[in-house]
């Protein structure tokens, strides 16, 4: 008995899915319920026997496909209400206008600093920060050592911080 069972999902499978395929729209879904459609006969023919394995296969699984859209309608009315809430309680990440201007007022103070410097420092910084070099490399890269390159670093970060720090004061 289960052998017809198995052999008449076996043979309507594609048919089952893109049955609940039309219903549900979601193809793992589909094949989900499909495969649930079969649990349920086999569960349902240790019962009584079943006539037409597959008429009540593919009611089956007609039946699973609209319980499924009921159940998202149903649900989905509950937890957009809950989403929302969730929604507005999370705080937004983005700076006030307020903390954009002083953001910008700042870069624009460290762009002056940066102009500011020598243009070998400014090109340590730029290789150091910017592209990820190590001291080696930016020293191998201008031609000089690399106490040299960490001290032309040394001096432009403690040039910035002072021009952050006047900013910071006013």
């Amino acid at each position: 008995m289960s052998a017809s069972l198995t052999h008449a999902f076996l043979l309507q499978r594609k048919s089952l899915m893109w049955r609940v395929m039309r219903i549900v729209r979601d193809r793992q879904v589909a094949e989900d319920l499909a495969q649930e459609a079969y649990l349920r006969a086999r569960r349902a023919q240790e019962t009584a026997p079943i006539e037409h394995p597959e008429g009540f296969l593919h009611q089956t699984a007609r039946n699973l496909a609209l319980d499924h859209v009921r159940r998202l309608r149903t649900r989905g009315g509950v937890e957009v209400d809950a989403a929302a809430d969730a929604v507005e309680a999370v705080p937004d990440d983005r700076p006030t206008c307020e903390t954009a201007l002083i953001y910008r007022e700042r870069l624009r103070a460290l762009n002056g600093a940066l102009a500011a410097l020598p243009p070998r420092v400014q090109s340590a910084v730029v290789l150091s920060r910017i592209e990820g070099w190590t001291n080696a490399r930016i020293a191998a890269h201008l031609g000089v050592s690399e106490r040299t390159v960490f001290n032309d670093l040394k001096m432009a970060m403690g040039h910035c911080r002072s021009v952050l720090a006047r900013l910071d004061r006013a």
